[in-house]
């Protein structure tokens, strides 16, 4: 191994350590505390180092945004492919969504509530979030229905299940509730 691929292996390492400390930092204690003066302690390096990385929280944000959209298009694709009929991929699509956000709030918050400087539905959106995206329509486009457009029905069923995820974590809907939201969902939009 050459002097320069070593130098970048370090650098990939140092990377996903310090994606990894942010990642655990805001599952454990918020966004809020999350800066680069306490992920350089944590991973015991110094700010300028951090800095040859990431500008910022904001570009450390959108790594974590696109890992989590990674672990989401998995969680979904894992889930939809465990089960057969356009019903019941829907319905498993609608709960590997809602417990992805349960088990990852800090994740989902990156991905879909902060400023991580990454652009979404835009030509030059990353290809993790364009994948994410892709995973639901895989399953949602089937069951659009006929003369709708499969992107905007997709579109519209992740716009509700993101509602349902903010309004249940914000305790404006009650958690027990969840599933009699899925069937809803999966019976009156979906339609299958």
């Amino acid at each position: 191994m050459s002097v320069q691929e070593r130098k970048e292996r370090e650098r990939a390492g140092r990377e996903r350590l310090i994606v990894a400390t942010a990642r655990e930092l805001a599952e454990q204690q918020g966004w809020d505390a999350v800066t680069t003066r306490r992920l350089a302690e944590r991973i015991e390096y110094s700010q300028p180092v951090l800095y040859s990385h990431f500008r910022g929280k904001r570009e450390i944000i959108g790594a974590v945004a696109l890992q989590g959209a990674t672990e989401m298009a998995t969680a979904v694709r894992a889930a939809t492919a465990a089960v057969d009929g356009p019903r019941e991929r829907v319905a498993a699509l609608a709960r590997a969504y809602l417990d992805f956000a349960e088990r990852n709030p800090a994740v989902y918050d990156a991905i879909f509530q902060l400023d991580g400087g990454l652009a979404y539905a835009h030509e030059d959106t990353p290809a993790p979030l364009k994948d994410a995206f892709a995973a639901l329509l895989e399953s949602l486009g089937e069951v659009a229905g006929e003369g709708v457009d499969p992107g905007l029905f997709t579109e519209t069923f992740w716009a509700a299940l993101h509602g349902l995820v903010t309004l249940t974590r914000a305790g404006r809907l009650p958690p027990e509730n969840t599933e009699q939201r899925v069937k809803l969902l999966v019976d009156r939009l979906a339609m299958v």
